[in-house]
């Protein structure tokens, strides 16, 4: 976590020039954050190094977001060149530690959340490009490709794909897309001191797609257990005040398997092909979310396909499989 090269005269050109630099986090990616600290102020950098990283995105979805009153960063100072950016400071209260330390706010701190994903999916999807079938099965894919191997299972990848296209099509036909952030939950949403608002982060991927996806993403946390008691009543908390229906209870289940056999599929990778060995141990909780998404009816030939490929003695931490 040592800062790169570039950040001190960056942060000169800035205006910053006399800050002391920070570690602050890594992610599952390449990139970096630092918090910058100048006497009483401070912002965040991030350092996003070409070619693996493109801040782009992230600050068109930032600024799309704060044109329309929602807590994004705001950009302070960038150059693409050197893939780097400074960001407003949303301090260090994520929603994940306030209510595993609170949890009689874990409520009403959902119901935010939840309604924040109201508010977004009034507004017309923004800058994001689509989020089509061919990239949700690209997704949904990551499971047998990386997962399987490493558990010793040569699965039927044609039958996953058929399977995946008869369940997802329907879902993915008739509704109107809206901005989907994707990584929708409780470590990336912020409470900014001295606001009403929930902070945003980690939005640099977002595409138009389904509105039930980041419901999924928030309620079927991969790093955090949620209660099915909570999850039911947020999902119907949504449901009451968009007016949705039956064919959005469908959508919820469907996308929930399909994003979780995605990051399966992601932490298997980031063990085997990035040595990073914390991310098994969380696919014991994706594979409990998976199992209660496959009982919906709509999800009969991906349950089918999951019954015969992989046993249940074989759904688990990769890891932990691999050395028995």
């Amino acid at each position: 976590m040592n800062p790169p090269a570039a950040a001190p005269p960056f942060l000169d050109a800035a205006g910053w020039g006399d800050a002391h630099i920070l570690p602050l986090a890594g992610d599952a990616s390449f990139r970096r954050y630092f918090r910058v600290v100048d006497h009483d102020r401070s912002a965040v950098l991030m350092d996003a190094p070409p070619p693996h990283e493109d801040p782009r995105p992230f600050i068109a979805v930032a600024r799309w977001l704060n044109e329309r009153g929602f807590a994004a960063p705001a950009i302070l100072h960038e150059d693409l060149k050197e893939g780097l950016v400074l960001l407003q400071d949303f301090g260090d209260a994520r929603l994940r530690e306030t209510v595993d330390a609170a949890p009689e706010s874990e409520l009403r701190f959902y119901e935010e959340a939840v309604d924040l994903l109201v508010r977004l999916h009034g507004h017309e999807a923004g800058v994001a490009r689509a989020y089509t079938l061919a990239e949700y099965q690209r997704e949904a894919a990551l499971l047998p490709e990386w997962y399987c191997p490493a558990v010793g299972i040569e699965p039927d990848m044609a039958g996953y794909v058929v399977a995946w296209d008869k369940v997802l099509a329907p879902v993915l036909n008739g509704h109107t897309p809206v901005t989907v952030l994707r990584d929708y939950h409780a470590e990336n949403i912020m409470l900014i001191e001295g606001s009403e608002s929930l902070g945003l982060l980690d939005f640099q991927d977002a595409l138009a797609g389904h509105p039930a996806y980041d419901l999924v993403s928030l309620l079927q946390d991969a790093r955090r257990d949620v209660d099915a008691g909570l999850e039911t009543a947020m999902l119907d908390r949504y449901k009451r005040i968009t007016g949705a229906g039956d064919d959005f209870d469908v959508a919820y289940h469907v996308l929930g398997a399909q994003r979780n056999a995605k990051i399966i599929g992601i932490f298997t990778r980031l063990w085997k092909r990035d040595g990073k060995p914390r991310y098994p141990g969380l696919c014991p909780r994706v594979w409990r979310y998976i199992e209660r998404d496959l009982k919906h009816p709509a999800l009969k030939p991906v349950a089918d396909w999951f019954d015969a490929n992989i046993p249940a003695d074989l759904r688990g931490d990769p890891m932990t499989i691999a050395a028995r």
